[in-house]
């Protein structure tokens, strides 16, 4: 893995310092060949030094390693060999490793910058920052879940973001900066291979931003409708537009502001209870799970008895969009039906 990384960076070293280093790599090639031919001929009578011994001699000298176990004798060796090795093989040596490592420094400032092309596969997609710390809590709150994983690549797309902040450094969190409408923008961030993509509201408070989510969500419908879609909205209005444009999942926050407001007021420690049962980082989680064909499952009692050997408690069923809460246990099942439960891990069915 090492080895193909290191010859697809080279190549494209290669191609866009094309002349410069071509022409180094000759000059070392022909330096090298020189000494070890060189030496070779100078030392034949001081020790019959072989060519592979004159080669070994060569590239000790250049790399400034000098190990010692083989050296010139004669003054012809020494002035005719060494020295030119010494000057202009270290040279044209500097020269190619100062090429690569400026390269490497514009490699990877360019990533920072969002300029790179994605070659990732099943990763998630975040579009839009809308601040740094509600981006770092959705991405921590998705690889909580077993179904993201801790290890899931990150792609973030923003416009005005000048480059990746330095929290999610080293955090498999990646950066295409650009518009998300335009589909480079898209095929840059590997849309076509994503699992996941999660439009964020760019400015919660100007409802325009939805004009611009709903762009972005037709824009990655229209090329890759088999990625699962959550969009944040801010005007309840457009949640049918956002249906429409076959979006997977829709969030509009701005419907639960009064309703937390009124629970708040009539029954203090709602939104403790609600955030608790929201995060998966501490304590009891909600989670709507879908129930296999079984034929054990039948009604909504066998369900409760498969949830309680696994720990969770059984409050409802989602059935073709709505809910059905505590449900009566000869409530039979249908094929569709998800299990709404609470537990400290998602429900497995076996």
């Amino acid at each position: 893995m090492f080895f193909r990384i290191f010859f697809i960076f080279l190549a494209k070293l290669l191609h866009r310092q094309r002349g410069h280093i071509l022409r180094a790599l000759v000059i070392l090639l022909a330096v090298l060949l020189y000494g070890t031919f060189g030496f070779h001929y100078f030392e034949r009578e001081a020790g019959a030094p072989t060519l592979v011994d004159g080669l070994w001699y060569s590239l000790v000298t250049m790399s400034t390693v000098g190990y010692g176990d083989f050296y010139p004798k004669t003054l012809a060796g020494r002035f005719l060999v060494g020295v030119p090795l010494m000057f202009v093989g270290i040279g044209i040596l500097g020269y190619l490793l100062s090429v690569v490592s400026s390269a490497l420094v514009l490699s990877q400032s360019q990533k920072r910058k969002g300029m790179g092309v994605m070659k990732l596969k099943n990763h998630l997609i975040v579009v839009n920052v809308p601040s740094v710390s509600k981006v770092e809590e959705v991405i921590r709150e998705l690889r909580r879940d077993p179904t993201i994983g801790g290890d899931r690549e990150v792609v973030i797309v923003a416009e005005d973001l000048e480059e990746l902040p330095q929290g999610f450094s080293g955090h498999d969190v990646h950066y295409v900066r650009g518009n998300p409408t335009r589909d480079d923008t898209l095929a840059r961030a590997a849309i076509d291979t994503a699992d996941y993509v999660v439009i964020l509201c760019r400015d919660p408070k100007d409802s325009g931003s939805d004009n611009l989510n709903l762009a972005i969500a037709l824009a990655i419908e229209t090329r890759a409708a088999k990625v699962v879609s959550a969009v944040e909205c801010i005007d309840p209005g457009m949640i049918e537009l956002f249906r429409r444009a076959k979006c997977d999942r829709i969030v509009c926050l701005s419907k639960f502001e009064s309703r937390f407001i009124s629970h708040e007021l009539l029954n203090p420690g709602a939104q403790e209870l609600i955030e608790e049962l929201l995060t998966s980082a501490t304590g009891q989680q909600l989670y709507i799970t879908a129930i296999p064909a079984d034929e054990t499952l039948r009604c909504c009692g066998d369900l409760v008895a498969r949830c309680h050997q696994a720990g969770h408690v059984l409050i409802g069923i989602r059935r073709g969009g709505g809910q059905m809460f505590n449900p009566a246990g000869v409530t039979p099942l249908q094929a569709g039906d998800a299990a709404i439960t609470i537990g400290e891990r998602r429900l497995q069915f076996r």
